[in-house]
C-alpha cells in the first residue's frame, strides 16, 4: 500500500474532523492504526489537544447517595519538592560541594599534629601494619602516605580511622 494523495487527503479530512486512526484505517483499508498514526505524525498534523472537534458529551451525574454525602472530606496532604541542582554545562567548573564528612576543627587540629609527626613513607613502602592516609597532590613530589601503625582491622591510624570512619547517627542527623 503506497500513500496516494487522495488516501493522504482522505487521512487529513477524517483526522481533522476528529475521526480516530482506528477508524481512519478501517475507511482507507489495507492500512494499519499504527501506519496512520506515523503517517499523522510525519505531516505534522495537529494532535487535536485544543481542535474544534464537538467533544462526547457527558452524561448528567446520578445524585450522590445518603452514604456519600454523610461521608468526610478527602484529607489534604502537602507535597513538597526538593529544588533541583542546576545542570553544569561541560567544561565549566563544578559548584564547591559541601564535605560529606564535616570534620571538628578539633579533629583537625588533632589530625594535623599526628601529620607533623608521620613517618611520610613512599607507596612502596606500605604493608598492612602501616597507615595507608594518603597526604597531598599524587602528582607532586611531596605527596606521602603517613605510615604511624594501624589501629587493629582499620586500614589507619587511630587519628585518621577518626576522620574516615564516623557513627552512622552522626551521619544520619547531617543529612537532614
Amino acid at each position: 500500500m503506497s500513500w496516494t494523495d487522495e488516501r493522504v487527503e482522505t487521512l487529513k479530512k477524517m483526522w481533522g474532523e476528529g475521526q480516530s486512526a482506528s477508524q481512519i484505517a478501517k475507511e482507507l483499508g489495507g492500512v494499519t492504526r499504527n501506519a496512520v498514526i506515523g503517517k499523522v505524525h510525519r505531516l505534522g498534523l495537529s494532535n487535536r489537544a485544543g481542535s474544534t472537534a464537538p467533544a462526547p458529551e457527558k452524561k448528567a451525574a446520578k445524585p450522590a447517595s445518603k452514604k456519600a454525602a454523610t461521608k468526610p472530606a478527602d484529607k489534604v496532604v502537602e507535597v513538597t519538592v526538593a529544588p533541583r541542582k542546576p545542570i553544569v554545562p561541560a567544561g565549566q567548573p563544578l559548584p564547591p560541594q559541601p564535605s560529606a564528612n564535616e570534620i571538628s576543627p578539633e579533629t583537625l587540629a588533632s589530625v594535623r599534629e599526628v601529620e607533623k609527626g608521620a613517618k611520610k613513607i613512599s607507596l612502596m613502602e606500605l604493608t598492612e601494619r602501616t597507615c595507608k592516609w594518603p597526604v597531598g597532590d599524587p602528582a607532586t613530589e611531596d605527596f606521602w602516605f603517613c605510615g604511624l601503625a594501624v589501629q587493629q582491622g582499620k586500614p589507619y591510624c587511630e587519628a585518621h580511622v577518626s576522620v574516615a570512619f564516623q557513627p552512622m547517627s552522626n551521619r544520619r542527623d547531617r543529612r537532614r
